[in-house]
């Protein structure tokens, strides 16, 4: 179903490998440290099966024509921008916060402009891989985030010229064999490196890697993006307690 509930999302994490780490332990990621996060989640499912938000809540794909969560969607008009700008300040208040998807869409939404751009240039097909990987999320209605914050080391210098090259997220190899999202073998990479500051990483379901700033030619395996599970192999996600603290008195109404 193109438009999926929080119900669905929650069984997908209550699946995925335990590969979050806090204390030392690492917690199934539908227990109560992640609560704060997933409510705020669950607003982004429900709103999008309120009849009442339904025409800020959800588009139609341009890739299928059916109608999805505009957490998936690829802005292709005016109206889409302002429509999607409108279902962040009303989730937004809704939650009394961030509403945590927006990095995931807006990261989709540069992928697509910037592989279209690069396979003209160099005879590439980075964007017929990109659409599968949306059709992908669409699907599902999946959540996804942007690791885009690299460690950055020294930050007086490049990626390369780190004496740690893997303050930066880098290639190291190359023409791996895989599989991809049909199931057929593919060629992939392995990278090394770390990001910082991704909130909703253990509560995720796809983890979109970005650069964090522009790469030289000398920085060509830094100058690398790719999705991947948040639970895949090798993947280790160091994180902070999220709950939901709730109030033990409330004294008087609260305007």
């Amino acid at each position: 179903m193109p438009v999926g509930t929080y119900e669905q999302y929650l069984e997908r994490l209550k699946k995925m490998k335990h590969n979050v780490y806090i204390d030392g332990e690492k917690p199934n990621r539908g227990e109560d440290f992640n609560s704060g996060g997933l409510y705020v989640m669950k607003q982004t499912y429900d709103y999008a099966h309120n009849p009442e938000y339904e025409d800020v809540c959800t588009a139609t794909s341009h890739l299928t024509g059916e109608k999805i969560n505009r957490f998936t969607h690829i802005h292709r008009t005016q109206d889409d921008l302002f429509k999607k700008q409108q279902m962040t300040r009303l989730l937004c208040h809704c939650v009394g916060g961030c509403i945590q998807r927006c990095m995931g869409v807006d990261a989709l939404n540069a992928l697509e402009v910037v592989t279209y751009d690069c396979d003209q240039a160099n005879g590439t097909d980075y964007h017929e891989r990109l659409q599968k990987f949306i059709l992908h999320m669409q699907k599902h209605d999946l959540v996804a985030n942007c690791g885009q914050t690299d460690v950055k080391g020294i930050r007086g210098v490049r990626p390369h010229e780190q004496p740690d090259p893997d303050q930066y997220v880098r290639i190291v190899k190359t023409d791996v064999d895989g599989v991809g999202l049909d199931g057929k073998p593919c060629k992939g990479i392995i990278v090394r490196g770390a990001k910082v500051c991704n909130s909703d990483a253990p509560y995720v379901d796809e983890i979109i890697v970005l650069p964090s700033r522009f790469m030289s030619s000398k920085d060509t395996a830094y100058a690398v993006a790719f999705a991947l599970p948040g639970d895949w192999e090798g993947i280790k996600l160091m994180a902070l307690p999220g709950k939901r603290h709730k109030r033990k008195q409330l004294q008087c109404p609260v305007a």
